[in-house]
């Protein structure tokens, strides 16, 4: 499987439009090759390092599918108009949460990166959008984006080819955990959170997560 990315951004610290917390959530499209390091994108920044960044949430990547159906949610937006709207730092079409794994390696231009998690939105992107309800949305439509730590580093830019170069877990869509983990589908599916246990590449907060449902 070989999707193109359309897209790189990155972004930098500062004032979140007049909220008391700066953030790095305003990521613009790079032109040229971006290097992929084993924190990040170079030239990319996270404001709270408690729960952004990290080896774990080194890369941001959302669906640009996603942006017609929230032009039907929450209506035009300027931020819609262009890429990272959601803060991803990739932006890709053709590529979506029922179409990506925890654990699976992705050669992303020459880095070969993992995926360790599902985006669990915050406040940032209601304040983001000027107060649609988009935090609740994400979670009821269940479209979140996803996360990769950097297994090789390298450099990507906007026309390479992401190719899926390993699927290990390939019952354990983002889609999946994403509805057992934030979605409220552990209360009905036990059974698939005990069995969540065994996919090792799963990022640790998430891990943690699980245990913590499980009581």
């Amino acid at each position: 499987m070989t999707i193109p990315v359309l897209s790189v951004q990155c972004g930098k610290v500062r004032s979140f439009r007049g909220a008391d917390e700066p953030s790095a959530i305003g990521k613009r499209p790079v032109a040229g090759r971006v290097g992929v390091g084993r924190l990040g994108l170079d030239g990319d920044e996270q404001a709270d390092l408690a729960v952004h960044g990290g080896p774990d949430k080194a890369i941001h990547h959302y669906p640009h599918d996603h942006y017609a159906y929230w032009r039907g949610e929450i209506g035009a937006h300027p931020l819609l108009d262009d890429f990272g709207a959601f803060g991803e730092n990739v932006s890709t079409r053709g590529l979506t949460e029922d179409m990506v794994c925890i654990g699976d390696r992705w050669r992303l231009g020459t880095a070969l990166v993992e995926v360790s998690q599902g985006r669990q939105p915050c406040w940032k992107l209601d304040h983001r959008f000027d107060g649609a309800r988009v935090n609740a949305g994400t979670v009821r439509a269940r479209r979140p984006g996803w996360y990769y730590r950097v297994i090789e580093e390298g450099e990507v830019a906007a026309g390479d080819l992401m190719a899926l170069e390993q699927r290990p877990y390939p019952d354990w869509t983002v889609l999946r955990v994403f509805g057992l983990l934030i979605a409220g589908d552990h209360k009905r599916d036990r059974a698939s959170l005990e069995a969540l246990g065994d996919v090792a590449p799963l990022a640790e907060p998430w891990a943690r997560r699980r245990t913590q449902l499980l009581g």
